[in-house]
């Protein structure tokens, strides 16, 4: 089998590339991985870099012609596409970032793998879609989607364009809705922000919003075994989940677990005020994730314990 993992040295698709290279839990012969760079490190998967089964490209999915290419060149059996623009208020200033990034690369691939007859491909959408949802926590089958940032409308735009070349193309597809992950090689987010922001002033700590916004925090771990998990054993047409964990976790909590692993004292937090963040942020979400515990699969880290972790390798790479 060869699988095309698109971000692969970014935060997620870099822990997926090792594992796959490492345990082959799907009986991958070979992994190829294209990233732009603009937010992964080839650093993050230097290790796979000399293996004869591994092969990487630096370029952009919106590079069509070279993109086909490749897909000409290997005739991929499986896509795990993770690419994508994950900072959300970047996407807000720069309007059509998420349609290019999100969106127009997720056309490119799925027209790549019409062309070349790959049929399968794993993606990484987000709550994003849901919105400001009435229904919490939020099944998979919650309707209608309003997303309220640009991010969550180019994730459900993918989702349509994936959706639709299933049907016409008989492909199949594995979407996988989740909140915040953390981890290894986390290159944005909160705990990275707030490690950051602490390494360059350890006596005060700007928080965006009251702190007060709460979320669940999955492990990248955790992440990684649930696609893997959904993947292995559903094999619809499409496929969808929400992928979670138990509990969710405030910015405080996130904030004091920082400051707590970093052995400092006397932090002044300094909030910006209002219950989110930036505009496009839901301030509260939680995710009904019964549908993949029926089959079989929960998280191995709570919210909480999550963070803990992540905090725990992330400063190990941060300096």
């Amino acid at each position: 089998m060869k699988i095309l993992v698109t971000g692969g040295a970014g935060f997620i698709g870099s822990n997926l590339s090792v594992t796959l290279m490492q345990n082959k839990p799907i009986a991958a012969d070979k992994i190829v991985v294209i990233d732009n760079l603009s937010l992964g490190n080839i650093a993050f998967i230097s290790e796979l870099l000399t293996s004869p089964d591994f092969v990487f490209y630096q370029i952009d999915l919106l590079d069509f012609d070279n993109l086909l290419n490749i897909f000409t060149e290997h005739k991929f059996d499986l896509v795990w596409h993770l690419s994508a623009n994950s900072d959300i208020r970047y996407g807000a200033k720069h309007t059509d970032w998420d349609l290019k990034q999100n969106t127009l690369v997720t056309y490119n691939l799925l027209e790549c793998m019409r062309r070349t007859g790959t049929k399968k491909i794993i993606f990484a959408s987000t709550s994003a879609i849901y919105g400001l949802a009435k229904i919490v926590p939020t099944p998979e089958d919650y309707g209608p989607l309003f997303p309220i940032s640009l991010y969550g409308a180019g994730k459900l735009a993918s989702e349509g364009l994936i959706t639709a070349f299933c049907d016409n193309f008989e492909m199949q597809s594995w979407i996988f809705r989740f909140g915040n992950i953390v981890g290894k090689n986390g290159t944005h987010g909160a705990l990275v922000d707030f490690i950051k922001k602490l390494r360059k002033n350890p006596d005060e700590l700007e928080i965006l919003g009251n702190g007060k916004q709460a979320k669940p925090y999955l492990h990248v771990t955790d992440c990684i075994d649930g696609m893997i998990f959904g993947f292995e054993n559903v094999n619809d047409r499409v496929n969808y989940f929400n992928l979670a964990c138990k509990g969710a976790t405030p910015v405080d909590t996130l904030a004091d677990t920082v400051i707590r692993h970093m052995n400092l004292t006397g932090v002044r937090k300094h909030y910006t005020g209002g219950e989110i963040g930036w505009v496009g942020d839901v301030s509260q979400v939680r995710l009904d994730h019964r549908k993949l515990e029926r089959l079989g699969w929960s998280s191995r880290y709570t919210s909480d314990e999550s963070v803990e972790k992540g905090v725990e390798e992330l400063l190990l790479q941060i300096k």
